[in-house]
């Protein structure tokens, strides 16, 4: 067994290596000196590593779909096939953590089986493929998904586009989910990708907010999106910093935040559209940089209000 990072002790499924991180991505896509810029000692399992390309490897990938489309489909926000592999897979790739079946409990095996959850709109379903192909159980598999990171590069050098997380975890009774995982997944796709500075998208309100602020200090670079689906989105940008990722599991103050980053007037409430539309017309005037903390996040309701820091000296 590797030995954890004592930060993770309670991410002990990291151990054995019966669950290891996994990349998805087309060779082309791959990357050439993974986990180099960000000096790190959590992920010590070489990924497994799949081509979403290959045919065989579509029972992974519908696994992945199972799990992403029960996880945002009741927000309306499940991601369509073509999407995963026109705007994912061909650009970027995805990331996350995949268990070998015979490691996993009968609460998971359950909910991840591809007889009781098939993915919606797959080949196996309704070609002579899935004679071929398919899996029945997920016996039949290798590896299976427990997560998915999609992470994609833009124009603007060293920036990489957040487009989806979720996990198994959210299916799951809180006794039988695996600590950290969201966090982790993303965590390691940072971390393998080299990637200096993220941007991405969450809904004001979402429990997602109070996992994406602690990858680096959070600005606002978009408070409201009518252009997106959900109006009522911030677009956000972190320079990427491990030092505030293990802040995600002590809950210690960051104190670089608060050293460089003052409270402004602003605040958003997550149940007033307005207020997040007079920030974005701030932002619009060039009146920002605007910045949310990570820690009043974390120690805030998912309803309050949130307080919009500038930095000092502005």
């Amino acid at each position: 067994m590797a030995k954890l990072n004592p930060l993770l002790q309670k991410a002990s499924w990291m151990e054995s290596g019966d669950i290891r991180p996994y990349v998805f991505v087309r060779p082309e896509n791959q990357i050439a000196h993974p986990g180099t810029r960000h000096k790190l000692d959590w992920f010590s399992h070489s990924p497994i590593y799949k081509d979403p390309l290959d045919i065989p490897e579509i029972n992974f990938a519908d696994r992945i779909y199972s799990i992403e489309e029960r996880a945002f489909g009741p927000s309306n926000m499940a991601m369509p096939r073509w999407v995963f592999y026109d705007c994912a897979v061909m650009p970027g790739f995805v990331a996350g953590f995949a268990a070998k079946p015979s490691a996993l409990k009968k609460e998971v095996r359950d909910i991840l089986d591809p007889a009781k959850f098939p993915a919606t709109g797959s080949p196996l379903l309704k070609s002579s493929l899935g004679q071929s192909f398919m899996a029945k159980s997920l016996d039949d598999m290798d590896w299976v998904p427990l997560s998915l990171f999609i992470i994609i590069p833009t124009m603007h050098r060293g920036e990489w586009v957040a487009h989806n997380l979720c996990s198994v975890n959210s299916l799951l009774a809180k006794e039988h989910q695996f600590y950290g995982l969201g966090f982790l997944s993303k965590a390691f796709g940072l971390w393998y990708a080299n990637v200096e500075q993220c941007s991405g998208m969450t809904q004001w309100g979402s429990p997602a907010l109070k996992l994406h602020s602690h990858f680096g200090h959070l600005e606002v670079i978009g408070s409201y999106a009518p252009v997106h689906s959900h109006a009522k989105t911030i677009t956000y940008r972190a320079q990427v910093n491990t030092g505030c990722w293990e802040q995600f599991f002590t809950r210690e103050e960051d104190l670089a935040f608060l050293e460089n980053y003052g409270p402004s007037e602003h605040k958003i409430d997550p149940k007033n559209e307005q207020s997040m539309i007079d920030l974005q017309k701030k932002i619009e005037n060039e009146e920002g940089p605007f910045y949310l903390n990570a820690m009043e996040i974390a120690k805030k309701e998912l309803t309050e209000s949130l307080t919009i820091y500038k930095p000092k000296g502005y």
